[in-house]
């Protein structure tokens, strides 16, 4: 028979238990009496007091205010996408990670009429807008819609290839443009936004945290990324990423992926690299970088015992290019770049878009460690060539009788080409694009006649008939392609 006494103590502690809206956890060394008395005894002691429950932020004013001047990008044109069995953006199937230009997947071939869409936002009301190089790279044509359902034609001001920048101009007035932060404000840890097109869906509003700052990322020396766990897609490509004060920081660029969709590393170019991109496209239309003409490497623990260091830092010079301004200014393989200007070079992912800041021709400071101790080189910063060009840079019109854009090779392309004059295929239209011609194409000849440069061709293709025979060189091949002129 139970104990009455015993029953009579657990009907109490349930009452007590209901009445206060307590929870009471038995273990299995705690007797029930004693966790009844604890419970039911009065006290006249005021709870303890707690910390305040941190509360997330609200980022319903940053989607309504500036909302409406992010906009979708479609464009349309020759371009070369992904195919079956291989990865949404080319490359090996998803067997190891990938950096990757967050893009919608197409089949893998020369489609005269792909097409895709991005993200972009304004940046002036009278209709500049900036998004990334990856988004409008190789389009024929170029639409821009607004939150209010408006689309535009839009013009491809320039292209950066190196920081994947590219403004556009629409003809309109008094649009929405949003406000511009200073990336060096924010900190890891601190809650930001995108705002953009995810697969088609316009104006997606998605938040996170900076995971990362001045993250290197392979074959982007020229800028120090923000990382976040900001969930972005194809179709975020070229949206702006805000602070919580509103201020664009970043314009989201690439995604570190199996998939090809986000896993919850995302990648944003700092709006301070873009702004100064932004201002040179738009005085010079093209962008000056400097440069030291070497080659580095990181310094690891290793490498830092080995040459006497105190600790693993600067950029290691693997190789320096002969007469180059590295070379001329002393540099040697083996040393070791601890400061530019007087500031410290923690790896060598901070060298190059430090270097490519400063104006070609004017001197720099470099510290150097060599042979266990430092020393200061003065260097005369060169130019790097023709790795920024706008699209309207000396280029024929693709609306032109052949349907080409064309650019003279740099030198560095001519050597890697093995070729002497020739002209590199920027984009392509009508006739040359039925043709089969594609972009990276270097045109050697047309009707037998070694091409020299753009009006060349250009006389070329007035003098001819109905038909036109380029040589064209792809690859290590060449070829001849046979152009329908009309």
């Amino acid at each position: 028979m139970a104990n009455p006494v015993l029953q009579q103590t657990l009907i109490a502690a349930a009452v007590a238990a209901t009445v206060s809206g307590g929870l009471v956890y038995f273990s299995r060394d705690d007797a029930p009496q004693t966790a009844v008395r604890q419970l039911a005894a009065p006290t006249q002691q005021s709870a303890p007091s707690r910390p305040a429950m941190a509360t997330l932020p609200n980022f319903a004013a940053i989607a309504v205010e500036s909302g409406p001047a992010v906009v979708n990008i479609s464009v349309s044109g020759t371009t070369k996408v992904s195919t079956r069995g291989q990865t949404p953006f080319g490359g090996e199937p998803p067997l190891s990670e990938f950096f990757r230009h967050f893009q919608p997947p197409m089949p893998q071939e020369e489609a005269p009429q792909a097409r895709g869409m991005g993200s972009g936002f304004v940046i002036r009301p009278d209709g500049l807008i900036m998004t990334n190089a990856h988004v409008v790279d190789g389009a024929s044509e170029v639409t821009v819609k607004l939150t209010d359902k408006r689309e535009f034609p839009a013009k491809v001001i320039g292209i950066d290839k190196p920081t994947d920048l590219a403004l556009l101009k629409i003809e309109a007035q008094g649009l929405p443009a949003v406000k511009l932060g200073n990336p060096d404000d924010s900190g890891v840890g601190d809650w930001v936004v995108a705002i953009g097109a995810p697969f088609g869906f316009e104006n997606t509003v998605t938040a996170g945290i900076i995971s990362a700052k001045s993250r290197s990322l392979p074959e982007e020396g020229y800028v120090p990324f923000l990382q976040t766990d900001v969930a972005v897609n194809p179709g975020n490509s070229g949206g702006p990423l805000f602070n919580l004060k509103g201020e664009v920081i970043g314009i989201n660029s690439q995604i570190y992926s199996r998939t090809g969709g986000y896993q919850g590393l995302s990648f944003a170019i700092p709006i301070d690299v873009a702004l100064k991109v932004e201002q040179q496209l738009v005085e010079h239309g093209k962008v000056s970088r400097g440069k030291l003409g070497i080659a580095i490497q990181d310094v690891n623990q290793a490498l830092a015992d080995s040459f006497g260091m105190a600790k693993p830092a600067g950029a290691l010079v693997v190789s320096v290019q002969a007469d180059g301004p590295g070379a001329k200014a002393g540099i040697e393989p083996g040393d070791v770049i601890t400061e530019l200007d007087g500031r410290p070079i923690g790896s060598s992912g901070e060298l190059p878009p430090r270097v490519a800041d400063l104006k070609p021709g004017t001197e720099g400071r470099l510290t150097v460690w060599r042979n266990g101790t430092s020393r200061e080189l003065k260097v005369q910063v060169g130019a790097l060539e023709d790795v920024a060009v706008a699209e309207e840079a000396p280029m024929t019109e693709p609306k032109g009788r052949l349907g080409l854009a064309v650019r003279p090779l740099t030198p560095e392309e001519s050597q890697q080409a093995e070729v002497s004059g020739g002209l590199v295929v920027e984009r392509v239209a009508g006739p040359a694009a039925k043709a089969g011609v594609r972009r990276g194409d270097v045109v050697l000849g047309a009707n037998g006649q070694p091409i020299r440069n753009a009006e060349q061709l250009r006389e070329l293709a007035e003098q001819a008939g109905k038909y036109l025979a380029l040589l064209v060189q792809r690859g290590d091949a060449r070829l001849f392609v046979p152009l329908e002129l009309g």
